[in-house]
């Protein structure tokens, strides 16, 4: 960082909101206020974005003055009921402009899908993952899964649980099926029955992903943040979605730092040779990775010498947050890290320490 510009670098942060809340929005009463004043300490500085389909244009002049770009909106729908289309056509004329922007929708389309589950399935997280491309094959297959033992089924696109079943096989023809979204219904209906209801996933090119119920959930699952290849902090949860009634509420999602003793062994998998692996698989760099993401894990069967395993159920690739206190440091120092490696905020910062 230059001694005599101590802000060589500009950025905005996006979220979504409506006309009011942009000409409201600052900083320090943001919810990712901590987020801005990290990115301060180092050398940046930061302006809210606040977007919504009908202030792209504005957002769009916004983003085309900046170095970067920061996106905290959710993959899925905005609390307006608006999609990310707009936002993502946006973010891609951004960053085709030379402009850094996390997560980059490409970024997120092979990351924030549950099909990375399958991609990554040989790999130390995962588990008997199958992915189903098509109604066809998915009527010809699951039966004979699910015969097998409980299963998950989860559709590419959703978070909060929404599009997420576990399936049991009860007498005769007939499963029980618990959703995790929502009221976390059970029902007791003929699998034929519910195989028909899952047609809807298929349009557009939908698919299906096939996981074996994890038997240890009820011991918590384990969401650790990562920013670029780096573990920055974990999360651990107490969650019932997809458990008996019986097995009471939810526990809040309590926060860790880095150096947790209780998650070193998985840290060190993650950094060493987990994440480095899928992104090679996913065909990705490093440095294409977010400055914020995070990887859900539940426990798996314990080792013959009685160590843990991990077994992945999600990636969530954008709109991280809660996140631990630690995040915004790592956040800030790795968006530094990758304006400098941007050539448009290259030459922005030159231009910028020659005309001093």
């Amino acid at each position: 960082m230059s001694d005599t510009n101590p802000h060589p670098f500009k950025m905005a942060i996006v979220w979504w909101g409506d006309a009011e809340e942009r000409a409201a929005a600052r900083p320090e009463t943001s919810r990712l206020k901590a987020i801005f004043a990290a990115l301060e300490r180092h050398g940046i500085t930061a302006e809210p974005a606040v977007w919504s389909d009908a202030l792209t244009d504005k957002v769009r002049a916004q983003l085309m003055s900046v170095d970067g770009v920061l996106v905290w909106v959710n993959p899925i729908t905005t609390p307006g009921g608006e999609g990310r289309g707009v936002l993502d056509d946006l973010l891609r004329e951004v960053a085709a402009a030379g402009i850094f922007v996390s997560s980059h929708p490409d970024i997120i389309a092979r990351m924030g899908v549950k099909e990375v589950l399958y991609r990554t399935r040989k790999l130390g997280w995962g588990t008997d993952t199958h992915v189903y491309g098509t109604y066809v094959a998915f009527r010809a297959e699951f039966p004979e899964r699910v015969a097998t033992g409980p299963r998950v089924l989860k559709q590419n696109r959703g978070n909060g649980g929404l599009g997420v079943w576990k399936i049991e096989r009860a007498a005769g023809v007939d499963v029980v099926v618990q959703e995790a979204w929502g009221s976390r219904r059970v029902r007791t209906i003929p699998l034929d029955v519910f195989m028909e209801e899952r047609a809807v996933n298929f349009t557009a090119a939908g698919t299906l992903i096939d996981q074996p119920f994890q038997a240890r959930h009820l011991e918590g699952m384990i969401r650790c943040y990562l920013s670029g290849d780096q573990v920055v902090g974990f999360g651990h949860q107490l969650v019932r979605a997809l458990a008996p009634p019986e097995a009471g509420p939810a526990g809040p999602r309590l926060y860790f730092g880095p150096d947790d003793p209780r998650f070193q062994r998985l840290r060190g998998l993650l950094e060493q040779e987990w994440t480095p692996q899928m992104a090679h698989l996913l065909g990705l760099g490093l440095g294409d990775l977010p400055v914020i993401w995070d990887a859900d894990f539940l426990l798996g069967p314990q080792t013959p010498t009685g160590e843990d395993t991990y077994v992945l159920c999600e990636i969530n690739a954008s709109s991280v947050f809660p996140i631990p206190d630690e995040a915004p440091e790592a956040i800030a120092r790795t968006t530094f890290r990758r304006l400098e490696a941007t050539p448009r905020s290259r030459a922005s910062h030159s231009s910028t320490q020659a005309d001093q």
